[in-house]
């Protein structure tokens, strides 16, 4: 097999990396770059878009340094998913920073419209709980709020959406502006039953359908770059995914009822429910798998705002560890058998909950309640909230998960793994491989261009957890995680 490379840009809330692929399908090179996280007095988290597009350029740059680039004949994408951004669609310069997915600033715009007594009706045409997560409400603020926006859309000078949407655009010159069904799929703007922008969503939101992005197969050609000369030649963007969807995929969850967890800086746990939609009644939501080769796979997902953040949070704010590797042993240290929960609403709670509202607490503390046992506390916080989705899919699906596949980096805490696997009562498969959001649109555009097939799937090895938790102290300590999350819920 001759020597060839896929480069798969992974855009994510902490900084974006540049993954190359080889022809096996291998992971031989990496380069990352953070940027910077823009929080106000407010609460309001923004990142700039310019920032995020001259980073791209930086880290394949970097990637792409003592490689023949000559090789290099394709391009995927992934991207933090529901954060929501504009710009000029003739100068190609946005229109503000970016509204980044854990903000609530548009809480009363989903307000307003829920007061239309239109939340159901958005639900059975989405799939989406209304919410500020998501961008229809980002968008609206933007229109609302950002000077020259509203004009430039009456005018149709603007574009509006996702990540993925700019990054396609300013990569192609501006000769395109797509998206893909996974990303589109998490807008609420977009029919997945119909597979096109609602067009009496749009306008319960004040946004004109014609300003949104195309909406392409996620293994389409999304048109061809060179990142602004890096490269000699310019090669076809074949695969954009959200980050999820784009770790659902990598992970090879590829037939109904197979589930992965994706652990982040928030977290994402998705199971692929095949090729008919499934309206969820527990209080999680109804996506687009992805589009490939004209047909879509649908999945019932549920996202938590605070995982990998709370970790973060005990670091930076708290101070009470030096780096994300002492969780492990501080929550081994910790008194086992008391029961402190931490809930970390610090901008509402999701899935399955779905209250903006709600604010973080720590709940069940005591006068042995010490440093180890509130680290731990945020530890298993992670694995709860995961189990709540979990729970909410099984019930909806009417499935139970057997096996939970996940990733990201807090999946390298034995603990938490182990924990996971108990409050779950599930099997939980570790892979090898960390880079899954990456993967997957590698992966997806190297189907489309024919450098491998399915079985690239089988590339990685797993560590596999099983439940030791006794069913009766599972039971206790869930229901008291329940009990904790109720005293912060507004609703």
């Amino acid at each position: 097999m001759a020597e060839q490379y896929i480069i798969s840009i992974d855009q994510s809330t902490q900084g974006t990396k540049a993954l190359l692929f080889d022809e096996k399908g291998h992971l031989i090179k990496r380069m990352d770059r953070s940027h910077e996280q823009i929080v106000n007095t407010q609460g309001w988290v923004s990142h700039n878009p310019s920032e995020i597009y001259a980073n791209v350029i930086d880290v394949v740059t970097r990637l792409t340094e003592e490689v023949d680039k000559t090789k290099i004949i394709g391009v995927g994408i992934s991207n933090q998913r529901e954060t929501s951004l504009a710009w000029d669609r003739v100068t190609g310069e946005p229109l503000g920073n970016a509204i980044v997915w854990q903000c609530a600033r548009a809480a009363d715009i989903c307000e307003r419209v829920e007061r239309l007594g239109e939340a159901e009706n958005i639900r059975r045409r989405t799939g989406m709980n209304l919410s500020p997560y998501f961008p229809a409400s980002k968008i609206a603020w933007i229109l609302e709020n950002v000077d020259g926006a509203k004009e430039k859309a009456d005018r149709g000078e603007i574009c509006h959406g996702t990540i993925d949407s700019w990054l396609v655009f300013k990569l192609t010159g501006g000769k395109f502006y797509k998206t893909d069904y996974s990303n589109a799929s998490r807008t609420q703007l977009f029919n997945i039953f119909d597979l096109k922008w609602d067009k009496e969503i749009c306008g319960l939101f004040g946004i004109d359908p014609k300003n949104m992005a195309e909406v392409c197969d996620s293994d389409s050609d999304f048109g061809e770059t060179d990142f602004e000369g890096v490269l000699p030649h310019t090669v076809p963007i074949h695969g954009v995914l959200g980050d999820s969807h784009g770790s659902l995929f990598g992970q090879g969850c590829l037939e109904p009822g197979m589930t992965k967890a994706t652990y982040g800086t928030g977290s994402s746990i998705m199971m692929n429910v095949g090729e008919t939609p499934v309206l969820s009644t527990h209080g999680v939501v109804t996506s687009l798998a992805w589009g490939m080769e004209g047909k879509v796979n649908y999945v019932l997902e549920g996202n938590l705002n605070y995982t990998g953040a709370v970790i973060t949070w005990l670091k930076e704010d708290l101070k009470l560890i030096q780096s994300p590797v002492e969780t492990e042993a501080l929550a081994e240290k910790a008194v086992q058998d008391d029961f402190l929960y931490l809930v970390p609403a610090f901008s509402g709670l999701g899935a399955p909950y779905w209250d903006s509202r709600a604010t973080a607490s720590i709940v069940g503390m005591n006068r042995t309640t010490k440093r180890a046992e509130i680290v731990r506390a945020g530890v298993e916080c992670i694995a709860y909230q995961i189990t709540d989705i979990v729970k909410a899919m099984s019930q909806d699906a009417g499935v139970k998960v057997g096996e939970l596949r996940v990733d990201g980096g807090p999946t390298k805490n034995k603990y938490l793994m182990q924990f996971q696997s108990n409050i779950a009562d599930t099997i939980v498969q570790v892979p090898d491989s960390e880079e899954f959001s990456g993967i997957g649109p590698a992966y997806a555009a190297g189907l489309a261009l024919g450098i491998w097939d399915e079985t690239i799937f089988e590339n990685m090895n797993r560590v596999k957890y099983e439940p030791q938790m006794k069913k009766a102290l599972r039971k206790e300590k869930y229901e008291g995680w329940k009990a904790a999350v109720k005293t912060v819920l507004t609703k």
